[in-house]
């Protein structure tokens, strides 16, 4: 009922993937709505929070920013989320087909997120993968054969 009242229910049933912030008069100060597959930029989120509720700041933990490792390279790496319907039905992709792989899972992983906003164009599109140097954006089971050279 919310999503309908708010203009971003799908025909098939679901909403959009649509995040509005509102503020504590219950004024809408921000929207975002775009793909189910991408998920949204959460700094730019908490900025918004902090901006209309600078209070919320105060709030915010504090302590040591993670540290940066490396990102892995060679072989199959599949960076993803734990939400992402495509990011499942991949894994399930690669096990049917006993494809050894490594998961980066782009929330926890500092700099994952914006690794993959370089190959996808500032998109934060899942899942993206590296194989071996070569990029494939988005669950592509085509290309993801080809350059794995399968064949089902």
């Amino acid at each position: 009922m919310v999503a309908e009242q708010y203009g971003v229910l799908r025909p098939v049933g679901s909403s959009e993937r649509a995040i509005f912030l509102i503020d504590k008069q219950g004024i809408v100060r921000y929207i975002d709505i775009h793909e189910v597959s991408q998920q949204p930029d959460n700094q730019i989120l908490l900025d918004c929070i902090r901006q209309i509720d600078p209070e919320a700041a105060a709030h915010e933990p504090r302590g040591k920013q993670p540290v940066a490792v490396p990102l892995p390279h060679g072989g199959i790496v599949m960076y993803c989320t734990a939400w992402c319907p495509d990011c499942k039905r991949a894994r399930q992709w690669f096990l049917t087909r006993h494809l050894p792989y490594i998961e980066v899972d782009i929330t926890s992983t500092p700099g994952a997120a914006e690794q993959v906003r370089s190959w996808a164009h500032g998109n934060l599109t899942t899942p993206t993968f590296e194989i071996d140097g070569t990029i494939i954006t988005e669950f592509d089971e085509p290309r993801l054969r080809e350059v794995l050279e399968v064949n089902d």
